[in-house]
C-alpha cells in the first residue's frame, strides 16, 4: 500500500514541476488520494476515463464556435455543461468531499465552483477556446478571452450564467463582505487552483475530527507543490499528534521551529513547547 501511495505521489510531484502543468491530471490524482485502498490498475484506468471524457465533452461543441469571440464560447458552455448535461452546483455540494474530486465531479455533475470551473475550462481548452480560471475570493468562476482586453466571465456554479466584472464584484461581496480588487481578475495559475483545491479538501476535513486522514493527505500533497504556506509543515505536525504519532509530529514540529526562528522567535518558542508535551505523551 505505501509503494502504491510513493508512487502515486511521485507522479503527483512530478506533474506538479511539469513546465505546462496538466490541471486536470493533477485534481484527477487528488481524487486517487481519496481511495487509498483502490488497486492501482483501477486507479488509472479512473484517471484515463476522466480524461477521456473531458475530451469527449470538448468534442461535443458546435464546430462552428471555434474561431468565434468570448461571448459565444461562454454561451456555448454554458448550453452544453449547464443546460444539456446539468453540470452546476447548490448549497448542499459543500458538504461533500466528492464535490472536491473531479472524477466525482464528472459522474455527478455537481461539485464546488472551483472544481466545476476546473471542467469549463478543461473542456473548453481542448475545444480550443481561449479560457482561463478566476480566483475570486470566495467563488470561483471561468472567464473567456483576453482577460485584460475583451472578455466575459461565467460562473460554472450557477450552470455557467454570463457575468460583468460588476456582477462577479457583488457575488464575492454577497459571499465574503469585502470588496473585489481588479487584478482578482487575472488568470489563475494551475498551480494556485491545485493548492485552493487542496485548501477546500482541509477545511472540509478539519470540520470533520473523525476525518483527520483526510487532512493528512490533503496537507502532504499540498507540501510536495513547488510553492506553498510554511505553516503547512506545522499543520501537518500537528495532524500527526493528533493521530497518535507523538515522536514524529514532534520531530516535525520542531523542524519547523527552526525554519521560523529567525523570523519569528516567540513563535518558535512556543513551536518547541508544543513538541515537548507531544514527545512527554509518549511516557
Amino acid at each position: 500500500m505505501h509503494d502504491i501511495t510513493d508512487r502515486r505521489r511521485r507522479r503527483f510531484a512530478e506533474a506538479a514541476r511539469d513546465e505546462r502543468p496538466d490541471l486536470a491530471l493533477l485534481c484527477l490524482l487528488i481524487a486517487a488520494e481519496a481511495d487509498p485502498d483502490a488497486d492501482p490498475d483501477a486507479g488509472e484506468s479512473a484517471i484515463d476515463e476522466a480524461q477521456i471524457e473531458l475530451d469527449r465533452l470538448a468534442g461535443l461543441l458546435p464546430a462552428q464556435v471555434r474561431g468565434a469571440g468570448p461571448v459565444r464560447w461562454a454561451t456555448a458552455l454554458e448550453d452544453l455543461l449547464g443546460t444539456r448535461l446539468g453540470f452546476r452546483g447548490s448549497p448542499s455540494d459543500y458538504r461533500r468531499l466528492e464535490s472536491s474530486l473531479l472524477d466525482q465531479v464528472l459522474l455527478r455533475r455537481r461539485g464546488l465552483p472551483i472544481m466545476l470551473s476546473v471542467v469549463w475550462t478543461e473542456v473548453a481548452r481542448r475545444a480550443g477556446a481561449p479560457v482561463y480560471g478566476v480566483a475570486l475570493p470566495g467563488h470561483f468562476v471561468v472567464g473567456f478571452g483576453d482577460p485584460y482586453g475583451e472578455h466575459v466571465l461565467a460562473d460554472p456554479f450557477d450552470g455557467g450564467r454570463l457575468l460583468s466584472e460588476e456582477e462577479a464584484g457583488l457575488l464575492v461581496a454577497g459571499a465574503t463582505g469585502t470588496p473585489v480588487a481588479p487584478s482578482m481578475f487575472s488568470p489563475a495559475d494551475p498551480l494556485e487552483i491545485v493548492l485552493r483545491v487542496l485548501n477546500n479538501i482541509r477545511a472540509w476535513a478539519a470540520a470533520r475530527p473523525e476525518r483527520s486522514d483526510v487532512q493528512l493527505w490533503a496537507v502532504d500533497l499540498a507540501l510536495l507543490l513547488p510553492s506553498h504556506p510554511a505553516r503547512l509543515r506545522f499543520e501537518r505536525a500537528e495532524l500527526l499528534v493528533e493521530r497518535g504519532d507523538f515522536a514524529g509530529g514532534a520531530r516535525e514540529m520542531e523542524d519547523y521551529a527552526r525554519v521560523i526562528d529567525a523570523v519569528e522567535p516567540s513563535v518558535a518558542e512556543s513551536v518547541r513547547h508544543r513538541a515537548r508535551a507531544a514527545r512527554a505523551m509518549l511516557n
